[in-house]
């Protein structure tokens, strides 16, 4: 065991002070299982964050915690292989099939049991549900897939759902994951744009939650006893916020059973130091979103390509990803694909920079240089830099880039605003026309799992329905190429392979600056032999999908 911890050290280069908690914040879900504090069996993992906003389907509410909240309370189609590959979740489906092939026809059968914990049936509304919110609004992750489908159906009591795409679709396995309890959402004050803010009305897997306060940093998840298959070994998970250093002073104690960080260099040898002491184990855990930089066509100033070129030439990208990985984990996923995350099965490294010097670049778009700083017309070139407000490493990449170009003349104004706005408005394209325009975004682009969604999704040029008046956001960057849209949409409808596809696509898409992908975010899972059957989980799902399953020794 030490001996692992040593390897993950040297690969990277690389309280007990208990208090009464306050009364739960979010009342019982009904059916948990309330167990006497003295024959707790639980596992207490140590985490970076615990704050709202838990929104799986939301690019605004894409962390660890969501993740893991999400693969614990609520129902998939479908859930990832040990190898990478979709699985049925025989939990929630008894089939899923294709079942027409014109029009494409996709048919589930949802397990009669199969209920949220409020005894809702689980049905073809909460399909339906997550369908029409995923194609029409701004700010979600990879909604390409949903956008085929033309029209679902509800049989059998809403037991059978019939949905009918457009177009082949082949990547239909990674659609209707984590869905939402439609009964409870779609008349809910606020909409979609408040679902999951702050809890999870409710739960319809192993586990529900007890107790979520966010400013105190705990959240407690109970045994869901109205879940209908195997239930939990455990009574209880809870994960609890912590800086680094007193997220492994806790494993120390063994206040803590298991930590899950995004750790960096200093933590790393924090726990490499553990090791020595103490048996544990550890593991990366990379997470489906690579942090990129957009160069965005659709703002004025970067519309001309010659200046996105000069722009990106001005960054240190090697820097960037130095500092966005505080040189944990993640700096060993240096992204190098427009489209497929480095850990993923069909990466292959794409990057093509652009040799022109930013002076060149510069001048041929038409500026000069005046006291150091580029101006045209005499208006200097000043970017607007934005991030989701308080998300890291997002706002710390947004600043050195902000200092980057600063070294080479290009003005920059900081940006940070809370992430459902920056997504569902200022970069969807549904902004005001006196808001100010965003230049460049540091963002998550996130895999997931059909990479040709992705694809479409980042990339492909906005579409409208033909039977709608509903616009559909265009990508975040409103970049669109009617030369290589074809491509695109032969790859979503199977008549292309991915690889075929990104051999001609991603070529286009470095020589046209818009999309600078930087590295992928990974955590460091830490265990403790107390914590037992706990380990990283199939890629991309996180070690808590497999938390029905952990347990605690000598409990």
């Amino acid at each position: 065991m030490r001996a692992a911890v040593g390897a993950v050290v040297a690969l990277f280069a690389l309280s007990a002070c208990s208090i009464t908690p306050p009364p739960p914040l979010v009342p019982s879900t009904p059916g948990m299982t309330v167990v006497p504090k003295e024959k707790l069996n639980e596992v207490v993992v140590g985490v970076d964050e615990v704050k709202g906003g838990y929104n799986p389907h939301t690019l605004a509410a894409q962390s660890t915690v969501t993740t893991a909240l999400s693969s614990l309370l609520l129902p998939s189609a479908f859930r990832t292989n040990g190898d990478g590959t979709p699985r049925i979740d025989l939990d929630l489906l008894v089939s899923a099939e294709v079942t027409k092939a014109e029009p494409y026809t996709v048919t589930y059968t949802i397990r009669r049991d199969a209920s949220w914990s409020d005894s809702a049936p689980i049905a073809a509304e909460d399909f339906v549900y997550l369908w029409e919110r995923m194609r029409e609004e701004p700010g979600v992750v990879d909604p390409a897939g949903y956008r085929l489908i033309s029209d679902i159906a509800s049989r059998e009591g809403g037991k059978v759902v019939e949905v009918v795409f457009r177009s082949p679709y082949p990547g239909w396995r990674s659609l209707f994951t984590n869905l939402l309890p439609a009964h409870l959402l779609k008349d809910a004050p606020g909409g979609w744009a408040a679902a999951l803010a702050d809890s999870f009305p409710a739960s319809a897997g192993p586990f529900a939650v007890r107790t979520l306060d966010q400013p105190r940093g705990e959240i407690i998840l109970e045994r869901n006893d109205r879940f209908w298959e195997r239930p939990a070994a455990l009574d209880r998970v809870v994960l609890r916020r912590a800086s680094q250093h007193n997220t492994i002073e806790a494993l120390k104690s063994g206040d803590n059973q298991a930590a899950l960080l995004r750790a960096d260099a200093i933590a790393l040898k924090d726990i490499g130091d553990l090791g020595r002491t103490t048996s544990l184990t550890t593991s990366v855990v990379p997470r489906p979103e690579v942090v990129t930089l957009l160069a965005r066509p659709a703002a004025p100033q970067l519309a001309d390509v010659r200046v996105r070129q000069a722009v990106f030439n001005a960054l240190d990208r090697d820097e960037l990803v130095a500092l966005g990985s505080r040189n944990g984990p993640s700096a060993r996923l240096r992204a190098d694909s427009q489209v497929v995350p480095p850990t993923k099965t069909g990466y292959q490294p794409a990057y093509q920079p652009n040799p022109a010097p930013v002076a060149q670049l510069l001048t041929d778009a038409g500026y000069t240089q005046q006291n150091g700083q580029w101006a045209r017309d005499g208006k200097p070139l000043t970017l607007t830099i934005a991030a989701p407000a308080g998300i890291e490493p997002y706002v710390t990449v947004a600043s050195q880039v902000q200092r980057q170009l600063a070294l080479s003349g290009i003005a920059g104004r900081l940006l940070t605003t809370p992430g459902n706005q920056l997504f569902g408005r200022d970069l969807s394209g549904t902004a005001t026309t006196n808001a100010e325009p965003i230049d460049i975004a540091v963002v998550p682009r996130v895999d997931t799992g059909d990479s040709t969604a992705v694809l479409a999704s980042a990339f492909g040029c906005r579409t409208a329905e033909a039977d709608s008046g509903t616009p559909i956001p265009a990508n975040l960057s409103g970049f669109c190429d009617q030369s290589v849209q074809p491509t695109i949409d032969d790859a979503l409808s199977g008549g292309l392979l991915l690889s075929d596809a990104l051999a001609r696509v991603e070529p286009v898409l470095w020589q046209q600056a818009v999309s600078m992908p930087l590295f992928q975010v990974a955590d460091l899972l830490v265990v403790l032999p107390q914590a037992q059957n706990v380990t990283a989980g199939a890629p991309f799902a996180g070690p808590l999908s497999g938390a029905a399953t952990w347990r605690r020794e000598g409990r």
